[in-house]
């Protein structure tokens, strides 16, 4: 984690009320992975005090650019918008645990719904890099809304669901994962709670629906890895990125936590953002009036 001044580099809207920036940070470049995320302060605007999280978008160690993508929603986010090339801001990251891929892992089943597209376009560069194979499904409300794939690489499949219909498949962007889900090896995800929550149900029956047998570790075979770990999220079908408003984003304030299965909390910012699917207990109506 490092605390730098970044010089931005190109800012434009790239769907209505959504902006990419990009932003020259090396110290940060250099040291990200994808599903971590930065902790940007906004001017000095009356009222704006605390920072904005935003997802690293893309990070690009030989240039030294990290990119940024977020929808204006509010003065602090208005205030992103509002600068021009050559200006500095300040930034603090990468922060938050990475999506862990298994390195046997050979073919990648990307979900993104609406802005979950920040939360998981950075893991479609590391997996190209490293030879993999890559579907990429989007969910949008309209084909206004649709993630432009001028901006991802040709190496990605890339298939877009809108729930009126006006491009792609016609419903929600969980309705494809079944078609994909025996070619996959591992599936990530970012989006709305509710779409996290419909695709966590799937991982869990996907054992069955395949045929697939459960077997038990062989004698000898020591422990299986803490709910949690590297290890374990490594080993689980299913990883999501959980987007949740944050204050410190350094685990203080606890204003971003989700229930674990365990029932203990869980900080979005430290233990996140990334979990396993089989972490996080989906029907504990926390976060508040967010549960489905």
């Amino acid at each position: 984690m490092r605390l730098v001044g970044a010089e931005l580099v190109e800012s434009r809207e790239i769907l209505p009320g959504q902006w990419l920036q990009s932003f020259h940070a090396p110290a940060i470049a250099t040291g990200s992975r994808a599903g971590q995320f930065v902790h940007v302060r906004p001017g000095d605007w009356s009222g704006l005090v605390l920072r904005r999280p935003f997802s690293i978008n893309t990070a690009d160690p030989t240039t030294g650019i990290v990119t940024v993508h977020f929808r204006t929603v509010g003065r602090g986010t208005e205030w992103f918008t509002r600068l021009r090339s050559g200006d500095a801001i300040d930034m603090l990251g990468p922060l938050g645990r990475p999506f862990e891929v298994d390195p046997r892992s050979r073919h990648l089943l990307l979900i993104a719904g609406g802005l979950g597209m920040a939360g998981v376009r950075m893991l479609v560069d590391e997996a190209i890099r490293d030879g993999r194979s890559v579907v990429l499904l989007f969910g949008a409300a309209s084909a206004r809304e649709v993630y432009p794939s001028s901006l991802l690489p040709d190496e990605v499949e890339y298939v877009v669901a809108t729930d009126d219909g006006s491009l792609g498949h016609a419903g929600y962007v969980t309705d494809l994962v079944t078609d994909y889900e025996a070619w996959a090896d591992q599936a990530f995800a970012c989006g709305p709670y509710p779409m996290l929550n419909a695709l966590a149900g799937l991982a869990a029956g996907r054992r069955q629906r395949l045929g697939v047998a459960k077997l038990g570790r062989k004698r000898g075979g020591g422990r299986a890895p803490a709910i949690g770990s590297t290890e374990a999220r490594r080993k689980t079908f299913l990883q999501v990125s959980m987007e949740q408003n944050m204050g410190c984003a350094v685990g203080a304030c606890l204003g971003c936590v989700v229930m674990g299965v365990g029932g203990t909390p869980q900080r979005v910012c430290r233990e996140g953002p990334v979990f396993g699917a089989d972490e996080i207990n989906w029907e504990s109506g926390w976060p508040p009036g967010m549960a489905s």
